[in-house]
């Protein structure tokens, strides 16, 4: 499983999936100017999942198919355990559906 981490995603939970073994590209290291259309490119190029907390990407994953990661409103430390929670428990639905993760839940939208 390998993650693209859009530029709103906070470097400690790219370095968490990096320490758990996942291959992990940042958009904040690459090309920080890029818009949301090339990096759901990219996303697809490389077989990525997206991880995002961008609100506008929405549209685009029903449209292409794509199975990101929106994280709603936590701290980074909450963020990381969370993230570290869905892999372990829910790692069999994460490439089909569009993944919101909330401090109470978990929500999937098969796409």
């Amino acid at each position: 499983m390998k993650f693209l981490a859009d530029v709103n995603i906070e470097k400690s939970i790219v370095d968490e999936l990096r320490s758990l073994g996942f291959d992990t590209m940042w958009v904040s290291e690459d090309n920080p100017y890029l818009d949301d259309m090339s990096i759901f490119s990219i996303a697809q190029e490389e077989d990525c999942i997206l991880l995002t907390n961008d609100k506008d990407f929405g549209e685009i994953v029903f449209r292409q198919k794509l199975a990101p990661f929106r994280i709603k409103g936590q701290d980074s430390k909450e963020k990381v355990k969370l993230l570290k929670k869905l892999l372990v428990s829910h790692d069999n639905k994460l490439m089909n559906h569009f993944t919101v993760i909330t401090k109470g839940k978990f929500r999937f939208i098969h796409i």
